[in-house]
């Protein structure tokens, strides 16, 4: 299947055509090209550069849809061992829009937990698009709790536009489950480590994301609504996405800014879908650095530290108020 491309990316697509035919002219007719490939690559490079190092807010939110893109279980495959899936939340079913389970990380126990999207049609509709449901969610606290209990720490993967709002998943009280989450997400004893691979939105982030570290990835977003949603609500029409995007201040820079999430990981040149394996790379060093930093704290320490963390998200210094004129007389 071929590799979807973004409008932004027509020129480096364009540029890397060139350099294939050229190595192929070459290799079928044993022409010396090497000064041509060498001065496209050179460009190519340049052009790769110039476009990822100065992307808009909605060209970052599209390179974190993008289809090639890793998902969980594709970092679940490159960074852990032993990864043993448990299913259901011992309520009403299992939500395949969350995986989770025991895994061996630089040798350690962890539990993993992370929103899952699929990569075609089918794989789409059995994650339901990466839109968890309640079930999910409560499943998600049930490994968490039993992590608490086998005093393991917790990490888990966000990449979801939003929790799921249907019919179905209101009747099942949505709202509840990621409440309850939150609530009880506070109140763990082990570390907590979260990161945004792709999409983190709004409460469907959040209810796996009350870590005491918050990564992101460098092309990823993190809001408390998609630009799509915001722009229906505040200009009527999802054309102004774009601009929603921008006065969001969803991106991985902006948010790092805002103390919101503490690292932004860095991606391969071009994004993580580029190269799956360097994307899984330099995560799996910013992973261990924080989790070495966690597992040094006691569980009272890790507790006290996730609340304020939160507590402190969202003040802003209200201006003085100017001084009253003098009334002459």
């Amino acid at each position: 299947m071929a590799e979807a491309c973004l409008d932004f990316e027509k020129p480096i697509v364009e540029l890397e055509k060139k350099l294939a035919e050229w190595i192929k002219l070459s290799e079928s007719t044993q022409i010396d090209v090497k000064d041509e490939v060498v001065a496209l690559t050179e460009k190519l490079n340049q052009t790769m550069k110039e476009v990822y190092e100065n992307l808009t807010s909605w060209q970052r939110v599209q390179l974190a849809r993008h289809p090639s893109r890793p998902y969980t279980l594709d970092y679940v495959k490159r960074l852990f061992t032993d990864f043993i899936e448990l299913h259901g939340d011992r309520r009403f079913r299992d939500d395949t829009a969350i995986v989770g389970g025991f895994a061996k990380f630089d040798d350690e126990t962890v539990m993993l937990i992370g929103t899952q999207k699929g990569r075609n049609v089918k794989e789409n509709m059995f994650r339901n698009f990466g839109w968890p449901q309640p079930e999910g969610y409560r499943k998600a606290l049930r490994l968490m709790e039993l992590a608490n209990k086998a005093g393991v720490p917790i990490i888990t993967f966000i990449d979801t536009p939003g929790a799921f709002p249907g019919v179905g998943s209101e009747e099942r009280h949505i709202a509840e489950a990621i409440a309850v989450n939150l609530r009880s997400m506070f109140s763990l004893k082990v570390p907590v480590l979260s990161v945004v691979i792709g999409e983190g939105g709004s409460g469907g982030a959040i209810g796996i994301g009350v870590g005491n570290r918050i990564l992101i990835l460098e092309n990823s977003y993190y809001s408390v609504i998609t630009p799509e949603g915001c722009a229906a609500i505040l200009w009527k029409d999802r054309k102004y996405a774009p601009q929603a995007a921008e006065a969001l201040g969803l991106t991985a820079g902006k948010l790092k800014e805002l103390g919101i999430i503490d690292e932004i990981v860095p991606e391969p040149l071009g994004g993580a879908h580029k190269d799956h394996d360097a994307a899984a790379k330099l995560l799996g060093s910013v992973l261990k650095k924080h989790l070495k930093a966690l597992k040094k704290m006691s569980p009272d320490k890790l507790r006290e530290q996730r609340y304020q963390k939160f507590r402190a998200m969202g003040r802003y210094n209200e201006p003085e108020p100017e001084p009253e004129a003098a009334v002459v007389e």
